[in-house]
């Protein structure tokens, strides 16, 4: 009869590295030890929990693989599986197409689980500084900037790639959920022309609501959804 296991895992620091180990079994009883890449302890910690969670949920592999895969490869798995008719239609691939090349040429070789929020802002923001290239027969001519829906197009492709990837358990979290498109308003703080009837209306209403009615009619807030949260 074989002994029983004391500990599920363990955290243990090796001379020949600043980084914590993890050693865990997995469903077969193999002994396993991997690298954190973390120098905290409570990091550590979590990274086995999450190990030995995906080894109860028996996706351990796809974990692993989700770790060392690449942006790229991804982005040519997706194109090939999740993007091609007769699953979406042919523009819609050809759209994709489009978008993941521009992707692929700044985020091809980092890993899928690190490509971080602040990154795709940055690109986002980067995208939205370059010309429109053009290519004729004397060769390639810039006219512009880039429309916001062109690169709006590429962000809506890139939460499609990494959905995708979250369902395959390749990510925890998709990254570009906490991504917002960065616009540049115009004409936010054009005056505003109180009309005779909005002037009676704050005449005649009581001290402490009149404040309420110049927010509403300055703003457009609307009362319930937007207005009464406001303290």
């Amino acid at each position: 009869m074989s002994r029983p296991i004391k500990y599920d895992g363990r955290i243990v620091r090796r001379k020949e590295t600043r980084f914590w180990w993890m050693y865990y079994r997995e469903r077969d009883g193999t002994r396993r030890k991997e690298s954190t890449f973390t120098e905290d302890w409570n990091e550590a910690n979590k990274k086995l929990r999450e190990r030995l969670q995906a080894r109860d949920g028996n996706i351990l592999q796809i974990v692993r693989k989700g770790e060392s895969i690449t942006f790229g490869e991804w982005a040519d798995l997706f194109l090939e599986n999740y993007s091609k008719p007769p699953i979406r239609e042919p523009k819609t691939h050809v759209a994709n197409l489009r978008a993941a090349n521009h992707l692929k040429k700044v985020f091809a070789t980092r890993r899928l689980v690190n490509v971080a929020a602040d990154e795709i802002e940055h690109y986002l923001w980067n995208r939205l500084r370059q010309p429109v290239r053009f290519k004729t027969s004397s060769g390639y001519v810039e006219r512009g900037k880039l429309k916001p829906t062109t690169v709006h197009q590429e962000l809506r492709v890139l939460r499609r790639m990494l959905n995708v990837a979250v369902r395959k358990k390749l990510l925890a979290s998709n990254p570009s959920a906490n991504v917002e498109f960065p616009v540049a308003v115009k004409g936010l703080f054009r005056p505003h022309y109180v009309s005779w009837s909005e002037q009676q209306i704050e005449f005649h209403a009581p001290s402490h609501l009149r404040n309420v009615v110049r927010i509403i009619t300055e703003t457009g807030l609307r009362v319930y959804k937007e207005l009464l949260p406001i303290k």
